[in-house]
C-alpha cells in the first residue's frame, strides 16, 4: 500500500518489451503474440499514475471497448469533466481506462477485472452481448499515445442499449463507421485508428 491513499497505481509494462515483441504505429491485429507477453505477471507492475503519465519508458495498458449493434457504433463526446485533460471535447468510440492496483483484489485477471470495472463506471450496458479482442493500438505521435497502449475489444450488442453513467460522456448515439469517418478529425486519435480498422482501411496511415 502507498502512504497516500489518493494516489492511483496503474498497470504498466516496459516500453522496451513492446519494442522487443514488435513495435508498430497504428493498429495491429496480432493480439496473441502481444497479450501473452504483455500480460505476463513477471512483466506487469503498478506505478503511481501521476508519474507514469510523463514516462515514455513505460506503457500503460488500456482496454478500449467498442460497442456495436447492427453495424452501428456507439459514439460520444468527452466533456470537460473527463479525467484525461488532453482529450477534452474530443469525440470517441471507445469506453475504457486504466487498470488499477485495486483490480488485483478479486483474485482473477487484473486486466479483465479492470476492463469490466471501467465499463461499469462509464456506462449502463443494458443488453446481452458477445465480446472479442480484435487488436492493439499504438500511437507514438501524440503525448497521450506515447505512454499508452490500447487493447481493442468489440462488443456486439443484441440491442442498442448503452447509456452514459458518467456526466463527462455526452452527445451519445449509434452511427455507422461511414457516417463517423465523415467527421474524422473531431475524434481522438485512437478512435480514428479504430474507425480505419472498422472500414478496412487501417493500412492507410491516418490523416
Amino acid at each position: 500500500m502507498t502512504s497516500d491513499q489518493s494516489v492511483e497505481h496503474v498497470l504498466v509494462v516496459p516500453t522496451s518489451l513492446f519494442h522487443e515483441i514488435g513495435h508498430f504505429q497504428g493498429f495491429c491485429p496480432d493480439i496473441g503474440v502481444y497479450l501473452e507477453r504483455l500480460l505476463d505477471p513477471e512483466q506487469m507492475s503498478f506505478r503511481p499514475r501521476d508519474t507514469v503519465e510523463e514516462d515514455p519508458s513505460l506503457k500503460q495498458l488500456i482496454p478500449y471497448c467498442v460497442f456495436r449493434h447492427d453495424g452501428r457504433i456507439f459514439n460520444y463526446r468527452r466533456g470537460t469533466e473527463q479525467g484525461e485533460g488532453r482529450l477534452h471535447s474530443k469525440r470517441s468510440i471507445g469506453i475504457g481506462g486504466h487498470i488499477s492496483s485495486e483490480d488485483t483484489h478479486a483474485g482473477g485477471s487484473p486486466y479483465l477485472e479492470g476492463m469490466q470495472r471501467e465499463i461499469n463506471e462509464e456506462v449502463f450496458l443494458e443488453t446481452e452481448y458477445t465480446e472479442r479482442c480484435v487488436g492493439l493500438i499504438n500511437d507514438d505521435l501524440t503525448e497521450v499515445g506515447a505512454v499508452h497502449l490500447g487493447v481493442v475489444h468489440i462488443f456486439d450488442l443484441e440491442e442498442p442499449k448503452v447509456r452514459p453513467r458518467e456526466e463527462s460522456i455526452i452527445e451519445t448515439g449509434f452511427s455507422t463507421p461511414e457516417e463517423l469517418v465523415d467527421d474524422r478529425e473531431s475524434f481522438e486519435t485512437w478512435s480514428q485508428i479504430c474507425l480505419d480498422y472498422l472500414l478496412g482501411t487501417s493500412d492507410s496511415g491516418g490523416g
